[in-house]
């Protein structure tokens, strides 16, 4: 059986890239989520680039940590962080080994699987709703800290694969601020997105949290 073309797994050497050539270059792309109950696959709409020690807004803008050390190791492996205590985000590793780069997977469309995600995102007012933002993103495709460390490029069955989908044109690509992100790295244009998109999550700008007397 032939394989179609939107269906080819991206080879690691698309990782092996600088993080704000991957970031764009991922929108429109599949990312493909085998679980117990079945395949989920999700169209990519919005990615945010986090450049390691260049990024003040990057989780390894200081070094390397046990939390952290997956984003050193090799391209095309899943980055999987646990936070506000109560979602998870996934990321993709891209650059050469040791460089620490990573794209944040921010917001999808559901084309495969979407009655597998409807059980865990049960106050998604529509489909649109399933994957907009990147922990309701995680939760859609059960993502946690056990998928920390997957090879997304590994031959053979492997729990997440990134398929090549339909890449979009430059000229449907819109880049911003990063959501969410304070100080010196809010201000980095690194978040791209589908322009028109209705998955695309909203922006908003960092607003720091107070802590309860």
């Amino acid at each position: 059986m032939i394989t179609p073309p939107d269906r080819m797994p991206l080879p690691r050497e698309f990782f092996d890239r600088p993080v704000l050539e991957v970031a764009p270059d991922l929108l429109g792309r599949l990312i493909v989520r085998t679980t117990p109950d079945g395949p989920i696959a999700l169209r990519l709409t919005e990615a945010e680039a986090y450049d390691g020690p260049n990024d003040p807004g990057s989780h390894a803008y200081r070094g390397r940590t046990p939390r952290n050390d997956v984003m050193f190791g090799p391209p095309g492996h899943v980055y999987v962080y646990f936070t506000y205590g109560m979602w998870h985000c996934m990321n993709l590793v891209c650059g050469p080994e040791g460089t620490a780069s990573g794209v944040l997977l921010r917001a999808g469309e559901i084309v495969e699987g979407a009655e597998l995600t409807r059980e865990r995102r049960l106050s998604a007012r529509n489909d649109k709703e399933l994957a907009k933002g990147p922990a309701r993103l995680a939760t859609a495709l059960d993502i946690d800290r056990s998928l920390d460390g997957t090879d997304a490029c590994a031959p053979g069955d492997t729990p997440i694969r990134v398929l090549a989908g339909t890449p979009v044109p430059p000229e449907q690509v819109r880049s911003g601020p990063r959501t969410g992100v304070a100080g010196d790295g809010g201000v980095h244009p690194w978040r791209f997105w589908i322009a028109d998109d209705p998955t695309v999550s909203p922006y908003r700008a960092h607003v720091p949290r107070r802590r309860s007397r």
